[in-house]
C-alpha cells in the first residue's frame, strides 16, 4: 500500500474511534511522563548519594563482615 492511502486509512480509524484514539494517547503521554520522572529520580539519588559520601571525607574506617561457617551438629 502507498503511504498516502495508510495515512488516510488511519486518520478515518482515528476519526470513528474518538474516545479510544484519546485514551491510547493519554495512556502513551502518561508512560513517557513517567519513564521520565523515574530517570529524573534515580539521577537526583545518585547525586546526592555521591555527594553525602564525598562528604565522609579521607578518615574513614570500613567494617566488613566475614562468611559465616554453617552451625555444626553433634550427634
Amino acid at each position: 500500500m502507498k503511504i498516502r492511502t495508510l495515512v488516510k486509512l488511519a486518520l478515518q480509524a482515528i476519526r470513528k474511534n474518538k474516545m479510544r484514539a484519546t485514551l491510547t494517547m493519554l495512556g502513551i503521554i502518561i508512560g513517557v511522563a513517567a519513564v521520565i520522572v523515574m530517570v529524573a529520580i534515580g539521577s537526583g539519588a545518585r547525586a546526592r548519594i555521591r555527594s553525602q559520601i564525598n562528604n565522609l571525607g579521607t578518615n574513614m574506617i570500613v567494617i566488613t563482615t566475614s562468611p559465616r561457617s554453617a552451625p555444626r551438629r553433634s550427634t
